[in-house]
């Protein structure tokens, strides 16, 4: 096993790839994630980008560890709190006696962990349309298909009709998914408590799931399969190697890679923040919020590009219109300045979408760092737009969340990004 931070470059030593490995790697659909290069000499070079994971080939397994957090379970409680979830103290070591847990190992574990729950109190049942032929009617009788299939017979009739059953999607997916952690689990005390769950979940649900982002597509939450949700949103995960869309649902990585973009996740991290600090401000917090009103082709009077900030809190504070965009960027700024580029696009969301003219920067941190504070001027000296950064220390954030009082850490944050209302 090897091991290497996001953004960081190694040459492994005495590692020969197999022609299997070569097939998965040949395409290069996994370059943008981790690009990875055999050389002379039974050597492999590999290139971390800022996806966090494991790939786990025939000649090796390779690890990406995160360069701003603890370890793997960091991640996996960032994972959870920005699906919706709470951040728990996960019990890893009952189950990963050495080192760090590996990220996909500690997913296939909440996949069978929520699986079971679901057996324990009962899988749903919906109502199946099928279509069978059978010794006496039941529900419709097909007359088509009758004809072409069993013309003149009377023994075999073709029928279609609707039968309450555990075959459903909700439980299609669990089942594809507690398989696949029984099958590609690293970890032997998982495998094995994953086969114990697929074991049950497969007679159940023994229809192939199909097509990943097709079977989600036809999900609908309400009262009946509510709790269902923290099951699938793992199942998701497990089955797309990661979260990646159209990279890992198909072909040979689907089993071989698991990889987190980190910089979507700390996208949503923040945003799942800051909706929390938001709770009794009455300001209103959206993430994604596509603006096509901020430029504008002078011409023809059209919009010319959409400007999109991460995250976008508005409503009346004080009372007179308050508006500030939030930009989450996945960069160690510690020590450094921001980038001339941040910085520029920054300004221009100020400028545009803020009132005041101001927008925030939220990036990860040591502990006791010091955010800056970036102003525009004319030749005056007026100020026209200010840019401030915000630090986080994840590691603390994530144990806050994880203690008796969550709702106090995104407070916390909340007032460092928004600041205090005016009196």
């Amino acid at each position: 096993m090897h091991s290497l931070r996001e953004y960081d470059r190694a040459v492994l030593p005495g590692v020969r790839l197999s022609d299997a490995d070569r097939r998965t790697l040949a395409d290069g659909a996994l370059d943008p994630v981790l690009r990875i290069r055999e050389l002379a000499g039974d050597r492999l070079e590999v290139e971390a980008r800022a996806y966090v994971g494991v790939v786990r080939l025939d000649a090796c397994e390779i690890r990406v560890l995160p360069k701003h957090l603890g370890g793997s379970l960091d991640v996996l409680r960032m994972l959870e709190y920005s699906a919706g979830g709470r951040v728990r103290t996960l019990e890893a070591g009952r189950w990963f006696a050495e080192g760090d847990a590996d990220l996909r190992d500690l997913v296939a574990l909440m996949v069978t962990e929520h699986c079971e729950r679901l057996l324990r109190h009962g899988v749903r049942k919906d109502y199946v349309t099928r279509e069978e032929d059978l010794p006496a009617v039941r529900g419709r009788l097909l007359p088509d298909r009758q004809v072409l299939r069993h013309h003149g017979r009377l023994d075999r009739l073709a029928c279609r009709f609707d039968e309450h059953d555990t075959d459903v999607v909700d439980n299609r997916l669990c089942a594809a998914a507690v398989e696949r952690a029984a099958r590609t689990a690293g970890s032997a005390q998982v495998r094995a408590r994953a086969r114990r769950a697929a074991a049950q979940f497969g007679p159940l649900a023994p229809t192939p799931l199909g097509d990943l982002r097709q079977a989600v597509s036809t999900l609908a939450y309400h009262r009946h399969n509510e709790h269902y949700r923290p099951a699938h949103r793992w199942a998701r995960l497990l089955l797309s190697g990661g979260g990646i869309d159209g990279l890992f649902t198909t072909g040979p990585l689907a089993s071989r890679a698991f990889l987190v973009d980190m910089s979507g996740l700390f996208e949503d991290f923040v945003t799942r923040l800051l909706e929390d600090g938001a709770a009794g401000s009455g300001l209103t917090v959206t993430g994604q919020s596509a603006q096509r009103r901020v430029l504008v082709d002078e011409a023809t009077e059209k919009h010319y590009s959409e400007v999109r900030p991460d995250v976008l809190v508005r409503g009346v504070r004080g009372g007179v219109p308050f508006r500030l965009p939030v930009d989450a960027k996945y960069k160690l700024y510690e020590g450094k300045k921001l980038s001339t580029q941040d910085i520029y696009q920054a300004f221009l969301y100020a400028h545009a979408l803020g009132s005041p003219a101001e927008c925030v920067l939220v990036h990860p941190a040591g502990p006791g760092a010091s955010g800056v504070r970036v102003a525009v001027r004319d030749r005056a000296g007026a100020t026209s737009a200010r840019v401030r950064s915000v630090p986080l220390d994840l590691g603390s954030v994530l144990d806050e969340l994880a203690g008796p009082q969550p709702l106090e850490a995104a407070a916390r944050v909340w007032n460092e990004v928004v600041g205090q209302p005016p009196k």
